[in-house]
């Protein structure tokens, strides 16, 4: 079962069929059917059909929709000697799209020369029922655990708050209108904090807000532990060198990173474990294909979710988006009981993790 924080504030760890707790392909799909007046959809890819059946179904109850996805799933890198003969690699990317184009739901490719890497929807445009969902899924069957031998691990949080919304808005319009990546041709505002069921929310969006520098300035904050679970984490994102000065300062670090990019020369593996952290490899065993998520929670207090991983490129180059959930400077009983239950649950999967998939990375002799 999800956390869940006074009906406003959700949080899902998945998917259940690798043994976590929640099934991310439903949750997506029945905030996609609750909804009653309009979708804004921001996603890398979708490949999942019943994901495209429920975004058709919107469409077809008469809800206003708009969907941007990354073009790269969307043509063939090498041309085919018969362009109209079906087939190839991304087909089902392919035919969902060009079935939601039959539905008449109005969709974008993004032109970003390097990732669009969003994945959020913004639903419903009355104060009372707005909602936003975001994490690290991608809506395929790998990332949701719906099906397939190999399956990835991931998170997804909703939130149901006006003043969310708003911040996910502006980076939707500024998307829909064409300025993606490294191309700003607007200002975005100062990132702002929120409060959500009484817990502090701030939403960071790449490249415009530095999310890099914001992870950076809440690990330098820990007074006892930093826990992490990161798909692609390189040693020059800059959150590394955070990561060692307080490790060796005495803060518990721990972390595990996916064993595709974490046994790579480039990644911070290694420098975490030499530095007295604690690093694990989540292996491709029972069934596991990536360990995607991009999560941290720090002193069991704030836990930072979403779509960055921590590297150069997706700080300076790629459409990305973090919600720092839960304040270190938090006073208010309340307040910190809310974040410190969203915290717990992040911690007991990285747990999970560890335990069924993780592979102690040695210190260098």
């Amino acid at each position: 079962m999800p956390f869940i924080l006074n009906d406003r504030l959700e949080f899902y760890m998945g998917p259940s069929s690798l043994g976590a707790p929640d099934n991310l392909e439903a949750a997506i799909v029945d905030f996609i059917d609750q909804a009653q007046e309009s979708l804004d959809v921001a996603v890398q890819e979708i490949e999942s059909r019943p994901i495209a059946e429920a975004l058709i179904r919107a469409r077809q109850r008469g809800l206003r929709m708009r969907l941007v996805l990354e073009q790269d799933y969307l043509r063939a890198s090498k041309p085919p000697a018969d362009p109209f003969a079906v087939g190839g690699e991304d087909e089902e990317n392919r035919n969902l799209f060009a079935a939601m184009l039959r539905a008449n739901i109005d969709a974008r490719a993004d032109y970003n020369p390097d990732i669009f890497h969003q994945k959020f929807i913004i639903r419903d445009s009355r104060r009372a029922r707005r909602a936003l969902l975001t994490g690290s899924t991608n809506f395929t069957p790998t990332d949701t655990g719906s099906h397939g031998s190999r399956k990835n691990l991931n998170h997804l949080v909703i939130a149901h708050d006006q003043w969310v919304c708003n911040e996910y808005d502006t980076e939707f319009e500024e998307i829909w209108q064409g300025t993606f990546g490294k191309v700003r041709s607007r200002h975005e505002p100062s990132p702002r904090n929120i409060r959500v069921a009484g817990v502090s929310l701030r939403a960071l969006f790449a490249p415009d807000h530095a999310p890099e520098m914001e992870i950076m300035k809440q690990i330098l904050k820990a007074k006892h532990r930093v826990d992490f679970a990161i798909f692609t984490f390189s040693q020059s994102s800059g959150i590394d060198d955070a990561l060692m000065a307080m490790a060796k300062s005495g803060v518990a670090v721990r972390g595990i990173f996916d064993a595709g990019q974490g046994n790579r020369d480039w990644a911070a593996t290694r420098m975490v474990a030499d530095s007295g952290g604690e690093a694990w490899l989540a292996s491709r065993k029972n069934g596991l294909g990536k360990l995607h998520h991009k999560l941290m929670v720090i002193d069991g207090e704030v836990t930072i979710a979403g779509s960055f991983n921590y590297t150069d490129p997706a700080n300076r180059l790629n459409d990305e988006n973090i919600l720092v959930i839960g304040d270190a400077a938090e006073t208010d009983p309340g307040a910190r009981l809310g974040q410190q239950g969203f915290a717990a649950y992040a911690l007991a999967e990285i747990d999970r993790m560890i335990a069924v998939h993780g592979e102690r990375v040695p210190l260098t002799p």
